[in-house]
């Protein structure tokens, strides 16, 4: 059971421990010869036995050391080093035959935890070592919980860290509690709401809701707490001073190893601007979709009356253009509002199109509309299913643009639809006179009041597929004409 351990001091740990969950090992620092097998025979069934004569070896990981009495003499500074090298206990055995048994003054005990006089019985023995090792090996446990518990306090102290800081609201509710109270609010809550920890805590977080909090929200989280399913609502809660301010508010339930709700947390997330703006383009559409249509009509009626009034051939020219202008901001209101539908789109995750045969029956139509444009297509074998029905709202889009900006009097577009790993290639091509750069420039860098964009059109493909999380570019064909590509992930 023992070894000749060829040391050479680099092995090991630093501090001669060893894991608590290894074998337990004990080093006999003692020449060859007998008492050493004898030692070697005592100990093996219940330890991993090493044997050594160089002071190196007192630098490897070892559990307890038995030393002879004629090595002992030249190792004391071996010794007092690897107890110096070590935060735990680390025992040595000092084996002493009877004629030096008297002769030993109080000076081993500076270096050695235990004097053992031979012969010695084996059960004494191993009794003895026993108790060494088991001293040792539960120091090195506490010393391993020790670190474990200082690393997992030093965890929850970073994480608090980061909550703190964290740029929203953070609360943590205890359901075991009465009323389910807030036992943890951040910083970031503390200056959202004006409320410290000390008026926070201890409260359910209903009372920041007030007279303009929508009952149904209330509801909402009501059910959802009482569920234990994670909610997400828009709402109106109240800061201390009593101003009102929106929040975007995302419950979620906390569960342990056996899916027990200990605790709930929470999301705040102010959005007070957002809904503002919000608010502002409902008031703008509605103006686009009612206030301008009725507008409109009022100019389009009062052309056709003063053209009753006039001379149908002494009509001035100014009338049509009068007309035309007046179409064409219905029909931008009409493309707002079309945008606006499908921006809005709610049903975007609950159901999807198959592309191929919805753009079969596009195509369709568009040889309808335009019965002199040539339009051409290559379409996938099987089924393509994308996300959204604004997809086709794009491509439609994308069609009608090509043939519509195109003066020939053979407008054509190819439509080409590949699948790859999981996403659909949508490429539309047409031969006409090519998208403007600076609508192209728009649309990479954004508007402003010199560089805008005149067609709403890019504008649409581009926020259906940004909406889908999809890619949109426009470049320039090979023939001359653009080349408008949508890439868009399957459903």
């Amino acid at each position: 059971m023992s070894k000749e351990v060829e040391h050479d001091g680099a092995s090991g740990h630093a501090d001669g421990r060893s894991p608590a969950s290894d074998e337990p090992r004990v080093l006999l620092f003692m020449r060859s010869g007998r008492n050493r097998e004898l030692l070697a025979e005592a100990l093996g069934d219940r330890y991993r036995i090493e044997t050594a004569t160089d002071p190196a070896a007192l630098r490897t990981p070892f559990d307890c050391c038995v030393l002879g009495h004629t090595e002992f003499g030249h190792v004391t500074d071996a010794v007092e080093r690897a107890r110096e090298r070590t935060t735990v206990f680390l025992p040595f055995v000092l084996l002493v035959p009877p004629a030096a048994a008297d002769t030993l003054d109080g000076e081993p005990w500076e270096y050695v935890d235990d004097v053992i006089e031979l012969p010695v019985g084996k059960a004494e023995l191993r009794t003895r070592v026993g108790n060494l090792v088991e001293r040792r090996r539960t120091a090195v446990e506490l010393e391993e919980q020790s670190r474990e518990l200082e690393e997992t306090v030093a965890d929850l102290r970073l994480k608090e860290r980061a909550m703190d800081e964290a740029p929203v609201g953070i609360t943590i509710t205890d359901p075991d509690r009465e009323d389910n109270p807030m036992v943890y609010v951040n910083d970031r809550f503390e200056s959202l709401t004006g409320y410290d920890r000390s008026e926070a805590l201890g409260r359910n977080c209903r009372f920041l809701q007030g007279e303009d909090t929508d009952p149904e929200t209330r509801r909402r989280l009501r059910e959802s707490v009482d569920a234990e399913r994670p909610v997400s609502v828009d709402i109106v809660n109240y800061r201390k001073n009593g101003e009102r301010m929106w929040e975007k508010l995302d419950i979620a339930p906390v569960r342990d190893d056996d899916g027990r709700v200990t605790n709930f947390v929470g999301f705040q997330t102010e959005i007070t601007d957002r809904k503002i703006r919000e608010r502002r383009l409902e008031v703008l559409n509605r103006v686009l979709s009612h206030n301008l249509k009725n507008k409109m009509n009022v100019i389009e009626g009062h052309v056709a009356l003063l053209r009753e009034a006039l001379d149908g051939d002494e009509a001035p020219e100014s009338l049509d253009t009068v007309t035309d202008a007046a179409l064409d901001l219905m029909g931008l209101a009409e493309s707002v509002q079309e945008a606006e539908r499908l921006i809005s789109d709610v049903d975007t995750a609950d159901r999807s199109v198959d592309l191929t045969d919805h753009v079969v029956g596009l195509l369709d139509m568009f040889d309808d509309r335009y019965p002199e444009a040539v339009i051409t297509a290559s379409l996938p074998d099987d089924s393509c299913p994308v996300g959204t029905t604004g997809i086709l709202a794009a491509i439609e889009e994308a069609v009608e643009n090509g043939i519509k900006h195109d003066d020939s009097g053979t407008p054509r577009v190819g439509v080409r639809i590949t699948k790859r790993d999981g996403w659909v290639d949508i490429e539309i091509e047409d031969d006409g006179p090519g998208i403007p750069d600076q609508e192209i420039r728009v649309l990479e860098g954004g508007e402003t009041s010199l560089n805008h964009a005149d067609r709403l059109g890019l504008w649409l493909i581009h926020w259906v597929v940004t909406k889908v999380g999809g890619r949109f570019d426009v470049a320039e064909a090979a023939d001359g004409g653009s080349v408008v590509t949508l890439a868009v992930p399957l459903a």
